[in-house]
């Protein structure tokens, strides 16, 4: 299944006529906008417009009409979580479509559908998921999702597979890998706030005060620990593996009993595999964490707790499984051509270094699930999952729990084999 070799061309994304959109000009804006109208229904003045963006970056919209909804994303000049001081490319925008369109080619059953990208005005108008909600809210409130792990796994692998050197001919992968290089913006705020912010003195830092103080100062004095972090950096930077849609958290999933949608990819480039597997466990075992923080006399939130750790784990199983089967079946890369492994001595070296490689992953994949934790700890977006705990002693025993796995899931990487014993690790961690 080859993609689309990607061009850039077109209009100036958020060129002459771009202003950030209000209730008037977005009803303007899907009035004239290729389909939208009779997706929504009625007059443009009856329909209701609701602005809902509560993460970083974005004016995040809700429109309905008397035919249906539609969601409207645009792309603010700044990191919205900051204000103007910080400047933010709008060809964001541009990269996040782009992202959207490769995913929705690969597992279109699992991404929100895409009416429209206006690049002038940086907006992506999208599909409006009902009755989902984001992931993160309903670990909060003790919900279980039994399609997660497998939608999940099935992403990921169908994605990193097929847009690797694994799945894909070279100049088709170099070609897409170019044209992602250039979302160098928001790579560098991947860079900064996971792999170096949280290891130094930065005035945007924040934690649980003073109760996290001295674990903060300590991460910042660990020279094995900023190695092993620095070591993960470099992978990120050099190892362009596969199209990572490079914010794989819980807040980027939304969420029903029988449907999963993966969104925001805004931050899509090319990069190690393990980073974006890492991205989703680690969002998880943050939730893992965070649950003691939100036991009441009537729910201890023992059993959910195992229930997310057994997501976990089926996670990593169907992801190892769905991934080998592709690279058995499907390899249609430069990497690893089937004809030179056809006898039975090559066939068999073949197996033995398919399962080293999912070693690899899995050992990446803690290192970076290990970053992951930390930054939304100790460095600027912190995570709603611990955040809601309104006692500050409490949030902090959680917190603490959650770095002691962290820094080991970083120093010591290599040493697991097997989500299992992360598992085993994280459950002796979570009773100190």
């Amino acid at each position: 299944m080859n993609l689309a070799i990607p061009r850039r061309d077109g209009p100036a994304i958020g060129g002459a006529g771009y202003a950030p959109l209000d209730e008037a000009g977005l009803r303007a804006f899907l009035a004239a906008a290729p389909g939208a109208a009779p997706l929504l229904g009625g007059p443009p003045g009856s329909w209701s417009v609701r602005e809902v963006g509560d993460g970083n970056l974005n004016l995040v919209f809700i429109v309905k009409g008397a035919a249906g909804g539609l969601v409207v994303k645009q792309a603010l000049p700044y990191v919205r979580l900051v204000g103007e001081s910080w400047p933010l490319p709008l060809e964001r925008a541009f990269f996040e479509h782009e992202a959207l369109t490769a995913e929705a080619a690969l597992v279109p059953d699992l991404v929100p559908r895409v009416h429209h990208f206006d690049p002038v005005r940086a907006a992506i108008v999208m599909e409006l998921l009902e009755p989902h909600i984001i992931l993160r809210k309903g670990l909060i409130r003790g919900t279980r999702y039994p399609r997660l792990a497998e939608d999940i796994a099935t992403f990921a692998a169908e994605v990193l597979f097929r847009t690797s050197d694994l799945g894909a001919p070279a100049a088709e992968k170099r070609a897409r890998q170019a044209l992602f290089s250039a979302n160098a913006a928001l790579c560098k705020i991947t860079e900064d706030l996971v792999f170096t912010d949280p290891y130094r003195v930065a005035p945007l830092n924040r934690w649980t005060s003073p109760q996290l103080d001295r674990a903060a100062a300590s991460f910042r004095e660990d020279a094995a620990l900023k190695v092993a972090v620095q070591e993960l950096k470099w992978a990120f930077l050099s190892r362009g593996e596969a199209l990572l849609h490079g914010d794989l958290h819980t807040g980027s999933i939304m969420v029903t009993d029988t449907d999963t949608r993966i969104i925001d990819p805004e931050f899509a480039v090319y990069g190690p595999m393990g980073f974006d597997l890492g991205a989703f466990m680690a969002n998880l075992r943050l939730a893992y964490f965070a649950q003691d923080g939100h036991a009441t006399a009537a729910d201890d939130r023992l059993a959910f707790e195992g229930w997310i750790l057994d997501t976990l784990e089926r996670f990593w199983t169907r992801f190892a499984e769905r991934f080998l089967a592709l690279w058995e079946r499907d390899a249609a890369g430069d990497a690893f051509p089937p004809a030179l492994f056809a006898d039975p001595a090559g066939a068999a070296a073949l197996a033995r270094f398919r399962q080293a490689t999912l070693g690899r992953l899995l050992a990446d994949a803690a290192g970076f699930a290990g970053a992951k934790m930390a930054r939304r700890i100790l460095g600027l977006a912190h995570v709603e999952d611990l955040e809601s705990i309104a006692d500050p002693d409490r949030r902090a025993r959680c917190e603490i729990r959650a770095l002691d796995l962290a820094r080991t899931l970083m120093i010591d990487r290599a040493r697991f084999g097997s989500v299992a014993a992360i598992r085993s690790l994280a459950e002796a961690v979570r009773r100190r």
